[in-house]
């Protein structure tokens, strides 16, 4: 039948896309459904436009600073609407180059939202979700509605941004990360409502370009996942830029002004504060997209609004899985591309490794960078391990001298007993470029003698990590 087929896979965003992908080339009859963009949030309004519009930051600070490297610049300045304009045309391209994969690879498009109508069958209906703009269109060899069978079924559908009671954002003063990403104009203040990933990227983005930023974080310690030196490093050089913050602080409510907006905030002593800015994003995490979706019809067990899946996305329906987001933390594209080859080979009949959350990287990509894998020192010692730590700084480095980059470090944990590399946590310039190293040392499960017998090239950042490797075990050499 021309409407059954071996996998459908709701959302195509990088999990669902890739899943389509893998399955293609084991053979199997393969559809994808998305209902608004091809290629998900992570390319149209999430990882690829904000470092689009992060590296033009980049560049205008480093212009800034030309003298310091014995450059001259006569002019310069920020064109608003050029910088939104080449971040969206970096996502319409990315858009455009998913349609061609499924085209090459005959995965089949379905445009529409999906609802599951059994375990084995969804219902396609054209779209009613309201699509942000600007949209690349839908691709021309699409199916539309109708029902659709499928042996296997993945739910890829990702997740949006969490909205606090009383401070639903309204597109003009309050903010998500979508509207953060296409600013009218550029605010002389904002307020952000959370340090994580997004709301730390937004804010340096946002005071690169000249605006006065302030940070409300409710939780001790900005970047909470992160280890807590390297916390405490990128918020000394947020300060040092003229960002400030208020931690251990929550925003009771949002007054909106004639002229922006007031955030009422509660402090952890009980003392109440108000926060007057242009506009304020709220960046206080993610909810998982598992509503409308029929998971309640096919029986699939939701927790804390996240599909329960195993460590190769099985879910307790046997032909549902379920990958990226909408299986739960940690939110982040390549873990749902990699869950989406664990699933779509498990599907195939091949024998494949489960996920193990311990190694996968994460990334936030202001100015230090931060990149981390594995447990921190903090979780280390709570876990009862008794570990080596090792640490190296940038200044100690000569590519990053050379650079002009001189501020940053590299922490290695390891286990005392055995030599196991338990995390690694690094902030600095390119460090999201250099954690992979780490990861691979991980999943061969590499002690710190295969780490310091590894011949790293010189004049390099990477040098740092072999450093902080020596570090640990009293051997460093260039500090």
């Amino acid at each position: 039948m021309a409407d059954s087929y071996d996998l459908i896979i709701i959302g195509a965003g990088p999990g669902g896309y890739v899943a389509a992908i893998r399955a293609a080339q084991l053979g199997l009859k393969t559809a994808i459904v998305e209902r608004e963009h091809m290629a998900g949030i992570c390319s149209n309004w999430g990882c690829i436009p904000t470092k689009a519009l992060l590296r033009s930051a980049e560049i205008y600070g480093h212009m800034a600073h030309a003298k310091d490297y014995g450059l001259t610049v006569e002019k310069f300045g920020v064109d608003l609407d050029g910088v939104v304009k080449r971040s969206r045309a970096i996502a319409a391209q990315m858009n455009n180059g998913v349609q061609f994969l499924m085209k090459k690879n005959k995965v089949d498009t379905i445009w529409g939202e999906a609802v599951l109508t059994g375990p084995n069958e969804i219902k396609v209906e054209p779209t009613k979700k309201k699509i942000m703009q600007p949209q690349v269109p839908p691709p021309k060899a699409a199916l539309g509605a109708g029902t659709y069978k499928a042996k296997n079924i993945i739910v890829a559908t990702g997740a949006r941004p969490r909205v606090l009671p009383g401070i639903e954002p309204d597109g003009d003063r309050i903010w998500t990360y979508f509207e953060a990403m296409v600013p009218a104009a550029m605010p002389k203040s904002l307020v952000v409502m959370g340090s994580g990933a997004i709301g730390m990227e937004f804010a340096w983005f946002y005071r690169s370009m000249g605006s006065d930023v302030t940070i409300i974080e409710l939780l001790p310690q900005i970047l909470p996942v992160e280890d807590a030196e390297i916390a405490a490093h990128v918020k000394k050089r947020f300060e040092k830029r003229g960002i400030k913050f208020m931690t251990e602080a929550k925003v009771a409510k949002v007054e909106k002004t004639k002229d922006g907006i007031v955030a009422h905030v509660e402090l952890k002593d009980g003392s109440k504060q108000t926060v007057a800015g242009d506009r304020l994003i709220s960046a206080v995490g993610v909810q998982c997209n598992t509503e409308n979706l029929g998971l309640d019809t096919v029986g699939v067990k939701i927790d804390r609004g996240a599909i329960v899946v195993d460590d190769h996305g099985r879910t307790n329906v046997p032909s549902v899985w379920a990958i990226g987001d909408v299986a739960g933390p940690p939110m982040l594209a390549h873990k749902a591309e990699h869950e989406a080859v664990i699933v779509v080979e498990t599907i195939a009949g091949l024998k494949v490794h489960g996920l193990d959350k311990r190694k996968i990287p994460g990334c936030t990509y202001c100015e230090p960078q931060v990149a981390s894998v594995g447990l921190t020192e903090a979780r280390a010692k709570e876990a009862g391990r008794e570990i080596k730590v090792g640490r190296f700084p940038f200044i100690g480095n000569g590519k990053a001298i050379a650079l002009g980059e001189p501020e940053g470090l590299v922490k290695t944990i390891f286990d005392a007993k055995t030599g196991e590399l338990l995390g690694a946590h690094m902030v600095g310039a390119e460090v999201t470029e250099l954690i992979e190293g780490f990861v691979v040392a991980m999943n061969l499960e590499t002690t710190e003698e295969e780490l310091m017998h590894t011949i790293f090239p010189h004049p390099t950042l990477s040098e740092m990590m072999k450093e902080s490797v020596l570090d640990a075990y009293g051997r460093a050499l260039n500090i």
